[in-house]
């Protein structure tokens, strides 16, 4: 049984990098001749591509929403953190508010696909040992999402929770990115067992 989890394992890994590879040239080609808008389209059919992948570790994902979100306003989402696969469903499922997401810089950089979205697609690249420089990104992309009528998403534990068990919330992110989108609406979510399918 252990033999076959890793084989499956494997094969998932390499279908997953595969994608990232797949998509960085295409999100090139879709900011270069179709701008924010073409760029983002490819995004999110990227991350529609790697919830589908998840099918091959036999897990599905399931977004439940019962709330009627206003529309063409500021949404911010705020989550707890499990895996590093919380962030394609709230992309994909949540894609016509255009969710940008706070991020550590170290992300920024060495990632197909992640990384260039990252750095072209809006995202906030905060230095957390640098609080200066964290409140200086969080002002500047709180005043973008204002700006272009997008969404934030932000983890305000910080860093993920391999338990299930949120830890902490800081709020000073938080605190940044209302102060400049006053009337933006701010959406809890939560996320549960992302953190088995690591």
């Amino acid at each position: 049984m252990k033999l076959l989890s890793y084989i499956i394992s494997s094969i998932f890994a390499v279908v997953f990098f595969s994608l990232l590879l797949i998509f960085h040239p295409i999100q090139w080609l879709g900011l270069k001749f179709f701008g924010q808008k073409g760029h983002q389209n490819v995004v999110n059919i990227m991350n529609w591509f790697l919830i589908q992948s998840l099918l091959i570790l036999g897990v599905r994902v399931q977004v439940e929403n019962e709330q009627n979100l206003p529309e063409n306003t500021s949404l911010i989402f705020v989550s707890n953190h499990q895996s590093t696969f919380d962030i394609s469903p709230i992309i994909w499922h949540f894609r016509k508010y255009n969710p940008k997401f706070v991020s550590k810089k170290e992300l920024g950089k060495g990632i197909p696909s992640i990384s260039f979205n990252l750095r072209h697609g809006g995202a906030a690249l905060i230095d957390r040992k640098d609080a200066r420089q964290a409140l200086t990104e969080l002002a500047s992309f709180s005043k973008r999402i204002e700006k272009n009528n997008w969404s934030a998403a932000i983890f305000p534990e910080g860093t993920r929770s391999k338990t299930g068990v949120p830890k902490s919330f800081s709020p000073n992110g938080l605190k940044m990115i209302t102060k400049y989108n006053p009337e933006a609406y701010v959406v809890p979510l939560t996320i549960n067992n992302s953190m088995e399918s690591i």
